[in-house]
């Protein structure tokens, strides 16, 4: 547990010392939302019905934009071989950088979406609902992206591979995220979506980890 902690806490200083970190993907986030009212005009009633999507549409993108250092970085400069030699086990060592990027890139996505919201014009009843689906769903994104991760570690400049790995294995929490938010602004029931959407978490932390150590491994021979 000791080993775990003391990755999970390196893991997000180095977020935020290289790269900006959580900073990058909120400034990522806040640019993708502004400029949809530039394009599609900023008429009310439309914003209101793609203000769901557009927002979880922003968050995944801008989730992947510090996927390509979760483990490239400790490859190159040799730390990668000494955490694998660690008493954590690689499944733990995926976890606690899992973690440490969700920690760093998503929950700061999580706390300004709520006002990137009232920008799209999204109704009152969707914002628990889009901070319940976020709070759901993005670890999944992080798991998923560290399972791309890790089989890219070995490649120069994967980060277009990685994202064409990634991309489709986000579609199912894109679809149920989106889709509470908009059920909630209806005035429908969100439970069965937020279902689902916790599913596909459980089964990304429970397949997740496994994969992307193996991949480790191999890229690691």
């Amino acid at each position: 547990m000791t080993a775990f902690l003391a990755l999970l806490i390196r893991d997000i200083r180095l977020a935020f010392r290289i790269g900006g970190g959580g900073l990058l993907g909120v400034a990522f986030f806040l640019t993708a939302v502004l400029m949809t009212p530039l394009g599609i005009g900023p008429g009310g009633v439309v914003l209101a019905k793609i203000a769901g999507g557009t927002l979880w549409v922003a968050a995944l993108l801008a989730c992947l934009l510090s996927l390509d250092r979760l483990f490239q970085a400790d490859l190159e400069d040799g730390s990668l071989d000494q955490i694998a030699l660690s008493p954590l086990p690689l499944e733990g060592v995926v976890i606690a950088k899992a973690m440490a990027h969700w920690l760093t890139t998503a929950v700061p996505l999580i706390v300004v979406a709520p006002v990137l919201g009232l920008m799209m014009h999204l109704p009152g009843p969707a914002y628990g609902a889009l901070i319940a689906a976020l709070v759901i769903g993005t670890p999944a994104l992080s798991l998923v992206g560290a399972v791309g991760a890790a089989l890219t570690v070995g490649v120069r400049r994967g980060g277009l591979l990685l994202s064409v790995l990634v991309l489709p294995l986000y579609v199912p929490t894109l679809i149920f995220g989106a889709r509470a938010v908009d059920q909630a602004g209806l005035g429908l029931p969100v439970g069965p979506s937020l279902l689902f959407l916790g599913a596909v978490t459980l089964l990304a932390l429970a397949i997740a980890p496994f994969a992307a150590a193996a991949a480790i491994r191999v890229n690691l021979r």
